[in-house]
């Protein structure tokens, strides 16, 4: 079986979709059978994305993204601050 890839707005189209197909009086299995998703796959995104809007996800991505960009740049200045103590350190 080919592997889908999501956007994280697909995924949570998809499990408001099976909230309100449980609330109708189908199961879970049920549900996810007719959405074309596993369990596993529910319980993972439900875990990971549950409770979220479009908006909060599309903010968390950018903080994520924002987050990476500055580790990125305070590895950058660590290792120059090392090597600026390392020359100081030396006796000329």
């Amino acid at each position: 079986m080919a592997r889908k890839n999501y956007t994280v707005e697909q995924i949570i189209v998809i499990l408001r979709k099976v909230e309100v197909l449980c609330g109708q009086g189908m199961t879970a299995k049920e549900a996810v059978k007719q959405e074309g998703i596993t369990e596993n796959t529910y319980f993972r995104w439900r875990r990971e994305y549950g409770g979220m809007s479009t908006s909060d996800v599309k903010r968390l991505k950018e903080l994520e993204k924002e987050n990476s960009r500055l580790k990125k740049i305070v590895a950058e200045l660590s290792l120059d601050n090392e090597m600026l103590k390392d020359i100081a350190s030396k006796n000329f």
